[in-house]
């Protein structure tokens, strides 16, 4: 057991969340300066920023560049799909979770062809499921997946999704964003054109900024395609080639944070070490979760180490604002839940944190329901029942 990590030094609550997260202090600290954002000093933070970045893909990464994209998350998703998916091309959205939906909805407001699979609350997309659909739709030229559904908490098989891929010709684009920088997405084993995740993940950084790595040909290709000025890939990436220049005003602080960061991430020993935390985080704290009587919404073999779904209790004294409110009182900010289906709530296993603090989360949790008077966490007969699905 390794020694715990200091906790915040604010004294605010722990983020249990998939992003914004619980951050270091020296992360924390490296935004109390100013940058100039034409100045050669960001500039040369701008590329290290670029390298580092492209260093956690291992062997292949030569054939790949990376783009930073001010805004959230969800503006890189959008960034990555109007540019990468031609007008006249047709993409296979997988989805099992909201972010699998939002990248449909962004599909339909860019005006793009596109078929979704929706595999609801509980399971994942197969392989060959992929490759059924590509050998009925010739038509569809791209599939677009999500490599950690956090609505849910699953980690999709984006393996054999790549491999029913590019087996039927067609190319994959991957949303990362929960899951990049702890799960290995090593272009020398998993094919795939480009890949987005934001700055406040697994690498442990503040929000302001998502970033796009892609092969360099599919880069090129890009030009002319997007809908927007803002969010066009190809034209950030060739700015920032000639210039080493962000084309609009960049989020500065956030940069200067996210490469403390980043070399905090290399310290503990790269994507394999960071994986492995959140991995042990997510097992100290589902196995307290148990013994208290939560039942996880997915089986083992689905659960990520990214963040984890919980039933709500049937108990009629059970009303998740107020655990939700003690929770908070102790110390710890958890997610709500959304399923469909059945009350819910999340647990994130991601940030500053390790598995004392999520002995502690559970201890939390255990004095929080005998407040509420809460003897019993079962949930509903429904929810099991529900859950039976993913084992069919």
């Amino acid at each position: 057991m390794t020694a715990p990590l200091d906790p915040p030094k604010l004294g605010e609550p722990y983020l249990l969340t998939p992003g914004p997260l619980t951050t270091s202090y020296a992360v924390k600290e490296a935004m109390l300066r100013d940058w100039g954002s034409w100045d050669d000093d960001f500039r040369a933070m701008t590329r290290e920023l670029r390298t580092r970045l492209l260093a956690m893909l291992g062997e292949g990464a030569g054939d790949f560049d990376c783009v930073p994209m001010q805004g959230s998350g969800t503006f890189a998703v959008e960034a990555m799909l109007a540019s990468f998916i031609p007008r006249d091309g047709k993409a296979l959205v997988l989805a099992n979770g909201a972010y699998g939906k939002r990248s449909a909805q962004t599909m339909e407001y860019l005006g793009r062809d596109f078929v979704l699979v929706d595999k609801g609350d509980y399971l994942p997309p197969r392989g060959d499921e992929v490759a059924q659909i590509l050998a009925e739709d010739p038509a569809i030229t791209h599939v677009v997946a999500i490599h950690c559904e956090t609505s849910s908490g699953i980690l999709n098989p984006i393996e054999e999704i790549s491999q029913a891929t590019y087996a039927a010709g067609r190319k994959l684009l991957i949303d990362s964003m929960s899951a990049f920088g702890a799960i290995e997405l090593k272009p020398s084993e998993i094919r795939y054109e480009a890949l987005v995740s934001s700055a406040n993940k697994c690498i442990e950084g503040v929000p302001g900024f998502g970033f796009v790595i892609a092969r360099k040909a599919e880069l090129e290709e890009a030009k002319g395609r997007s809908h927007s000025l803002s969010l066009d890939v190809h034209a950030q990436w060739a700015n920032m080639e000639k210039t080493g220049q962000w084309r609009f005003t960049p989020p500065t602080h956030v940069v200067a944070a996210f490469l403390v960061a980043l070399k905090a991430h290399e310290a503990e020993g790269g994507v394999a070490a960071r994986g492995a935390r959140y991995a042990r985080n997510r097992d100290v704290m589902v196995a307290g979760m148990r013994e208290l009587g939560f039942e996880t919404l997915l089986k083992d073999r689905w659960l990520s180490p990214i963040i984890v779904t919980f039933f709500c209790p049937a108990h009629e004294s059970f009303v998740f604002d107020r655990f939700y409110a003690l929770m908070k009182d102790k110390g710890f900010i958890i997610y709500p839940g959304k399923l469909t289906v059945v009350d819910s709530f999340r647990v994130g296993c991601i940030g500053q944190m390790d598995e004392h603090v999520m002995r502690k989360v559970v201890e939390a949790a255990a004095a929080s329901l005998k407040e509420m008077g809460v003897d019993d966490a079962r949930p509903p007969a429904i929810a099991l029942e529900e859950r039976a699905k993913l084992a069919a």
